[in-house]
């Protein structure tokens, strides 16, 4: 079985984009992109991607650092929902809309066998305000859960899934239970499960 889930929002409590923004006073415009596109309002997640990214440019790259070490904290349950993943043998993949900077850090200290999300470029210390490579959207995520799925020779429907936001949505249809953790309107409608108040452990619970 895999167990895929999203970052931002999902498995930790902030939007890193949002705070990265924040450094430079621009929280206001990147936030209200990124929730419109969570809501589904804007559907084009390359799109709004980038329109965020230009917004960054010029930004010093050890602003990830301080949003790594300030803000950014894995929401309850998160510790305990990986171990005993893993510990079922579970594939545990962290699939991102956000960067790498932050899966990286996320896979080593809550143990992800994989972590898959965009590479920011930074140039002499900042910014570009550009990603690196192919932008992962939606059809990415479920993309990469696909290759997870053949990976550990099982279908998607014997897969767990964990998002809150628009653009999870692909990632989490077809899957044999999606849970939607503190999610949007349009993700809690189109969810298995959808969790508010309990921790992200509480999955375990829907894993047979």
């Amino acid at each position: 079985k895999v167990l895929a889930m999203d970052m931002d929002s999902t498995l930790i409590n902030i939007e890193c984009i949002d705070e990265i923004a924040d450094f430079t006073g621009k929280k206001a415009a990147v936030s209200e992109i990124t929730e419109a596109t969570m809501r589904g309002e804007i559907k084009d997640f390359k799109e709004s991607l980038r329109r965020r990214l230009a917004l960054l440019e010029g930004i010093s790259a050890e602003v990830l650092e301080s949003v790594y070490q300030e803000r950014l904290r894995p929401n309850p349950g998160a510790k305990e929902l990986l171990t005993n993943a893993n510990d079922l043998g579970l594939y545990t993949l962290l699939v991102s809309g956000g960067f790498t900077f932050f899966t990286e850090k996320l896979r080593l200290e809550l143990g992800f066998k994989q972590a898959r999300a965009n590479t920011l470029e930074i140039i002499d210390g900042k910014l570009t305000g550009k990603v690196l490579g192919d932008i992962v959207d939606g059809a990415a995520k479920a993309a990469y859960l696909e290759q997870a799925c053949i990976k550990m020779g099982c279908e998607k429907k014997h897969s767990i899934t964990m998002g809150d936001g628009s653009n999870d949505l692909p990632m989490m249809h077809g899957s044999g239970i999606s849970i939607a953790y503190r999610a949007k309107p349009i993700v809690k409608e189109k969810a298995d499960a959808a969790f508010d108040r309990v921790g992200l452990d509480a999955a375990l619970l829907l894993i047979d």
